[in-house]
């Protein structure tokens, strides 16, 4: 609001120094060692081809979604990613082991991470729309940038205050039912704002409860992968479920990145989104959670302590140590 849009980025940055010392310096390194070599063409693929699927999912509204430029962009992404896998199956050393990732529990939790992704950051489009737009659209607030972001705050702060509620749970009934309970509650959250978008404190309590959903399902995804794959494989299969969300709101962003674009009002000489497209975001964000909640109840179900595998430790440890 007040300095150039750059600065957000270079603190950002900052940020990410200071994590890096943090990190080198008061976190003790893991005693597992695997040994092997960096797969680096399976990087270089990898990332070539995420670079083009992404960059379509965020610009092909823009770009036109039959315009050359797309589609030449989304069918590169698909002969790279296809040939990447292909690499992934025959390498020694693959960068991301995609028959353990064809599991049962990874995959499942690696789609519903996906579409989480996608029903989670609807908030994050909507939301600080609403809240910055006029007055005089009806239903705009008015706030400032400032007050926005005083406004979406408490959601964060409810996400770590839920974590150790979420561990608790994962520990009871394990970390698949956080994970369905979590997208319960974030489609709850968007079903509130159907009835609550016309008061600040509506929208701080529907931000919270999202929240809500949100930190007790982001803990339980990496419990779920973990207990599911070697010790050697958690850091690339976790990696891979941060980018499978990743993927899910990039997704979430082009979505309603068009369904704002078609539904407008005009004020004065500027086109602003509707309210009817504001409210049809947040259902889609819902019927996103409830997509979700349906792909983590085809997870498997947790394991007597008898049956549970002795291969990975992982599986043993209470939820508390997983995330």
């Amino acid at each position: 609001e007040y300095t150039d849009w750059h600065v957000l980025f270079w603190v950002s940055a900052g940020f990410g120094a200071l994590a890096a010392v943090l990190v080198l310096t008061l976190v003790p390194e893991s005693a597992v060692r695997s040994g092997g070599r960096f797969d680096l063409v399976g990087a270089a693929g990898l990332s070539t081809g995420l670079f083009c699927l992404l960059l379509v999912i965020s610009k092909g509204a823009d770009w036109g979604w039959t315009s050359a430029l797309t589609t030449g962009l989304f069918g590169a992404s698909v002969v790279v990613l296809v040939l990447w896998g292909w690499w992934e199956l025959r390498t020694r050393e693959p960068l991301v082991d995609l028959r353990i990732t064809a599991r049962r529990q990874v995959l499942f939790t690696n789609l519903a991470s996906a579409v989480f992704g996608f029903a989670m950051f609807a908030m994050s489009l909507v939301l600080p729309q609403l809240l910055q737009l006029p007055e005089a659209t009806g239903y705009g607030l008015g706030q400032s940038m400032l007050a926005m972001g005083l406004v979406m705050a408490p959601s964060g702060l409810v996400m770590m205050a839920m974590a150790p509620l979420s561990a608790r749970i994962s520990k009871a009934r394990g970390p698949k039912v956080t994970l369905m309970l979590g997208a319960v509650v974030v489609a709850a959250g968007y079903g509130l704002s159907v009835a609550m978008m016309s008061a600040i404190w509506h929208l701080v309590l529907v931000s919270a409860v999202i929240g809500a959903g949100i930190g007790l399902a982001y803990g339980a995804m990496p419990a779920l992968i973990m207990a599911a794959v070697p010790v050697s494989e958690t850091a690339a299969a976790n990696s891979l479920n941060t980018l499978m969300r990743s993927i899910g709101t990039s997704t979430s962003s082009a979505v309603a990145g068009v369904v704002l674009a078609q539904m407008t009002i005009t004020l004065g000489s500027a086109t602003v989104p509707s309210e009817n497209g504001l409210r049809l975001v947040m259902a889609i964000g819902a019927g996103a959670a409830l997509v979700a909640f349906a792909l983590a109840a085809f997870l498997p179900g947790r394991r007597p302590a008898s049956a549970t595998p002795t291969t990975h430790p992982a599986s043993a440890v209470p939820a508390e140590a997983a995330p």
